[in-house]
């Protein structure tokens, strides 16, 4: 069973949707016990980071996360999902983030022709060799949306970047936890692909 956690942000449901038609039994849950027995556990989510911390906080959910990552669950985070993780924002200054992961997550800079959000299909660098890109061509393309992206600290955990005005940081893994700045339910054959790939770790 996946688990996708609950805290009330956008684009949960598409996530959903897309496991479901994956042929995964998920469910989507805010309740510690459920999420601790899953198999898997999938933080989505669209919206600003500081509301996003709040939300968690208020259904308890920040130990709950720290709990499932620390049991070694397969864990994956994505687009919001993914900055959570992290230590703190520039879109939200003096909110602490879950410290899952050590980085900051900054604000795109605007450059002339670059459009803020970043909206639409990217090529990925693959830095790493993860299980998360595994069969994938070498720079497969993906959908973002987003106007603040990650500047990790360990750079050995970065696996994907991309360049929208400046590197980006597209998606980390370490240990059992996996995330990414994209929408891989919103990324076609691809996505499903990656989506896929987290569904395999044990």
């Amino acid at each position: 069973m996946v688990a996708v956690i609950d805290y009330d942000a956008g684009n949960i449901g598409s996530v959903s949707k897309a496991l479901i038609n994956l042929g995964e039994n998920c469910v989507l849950t805010a309740n510690e016990n459920e999420i601790l027995k899953a198999d898997h556990i999938i933080l989505p989510g669209v919206g600003s980071f500081g509301d996003a911390m709040n939300k968690l906080n208020e259904r308890n959910l920040e130990p709950v996360i720290k709990k499932a990552v620390e049991s070694g669950i397969p864990f994956m985070g994505i687009c919001l999902g993914l900055q959570l993780l992290f230590d703190e924002s520039e879109e939200s200054p003096g909110v602490p983030g879950l410290s899952v992961l050590k980085g900051k997550i900054k604000k795109i800079p605007g450059k002339d022709g670059l459009k803020i959000p970043h909206m639409g299909w990217n090529s990925l660098s693959l830095d790493n060799d993860t299980r998360l890109f595994s069969d994938l061509s070498d720079e497969p393309y993906v959908y973002f949306v987003h106007s603040y992206y990650l500047e990790a600290d360990d750079e050995s955990a970065v696996s994907a970047r991309t360049e929208y005005g400046v590197k980006i940081d597209a998606a980390v893994t370490k240990n059992n936890v996996f995330a990414c700045q994209f929408h891989p339910e919103k990324s076609g054959e691809t996505g499903l692909k990656i989506l896929k790939n987290f569904l395999k770790v044990k």
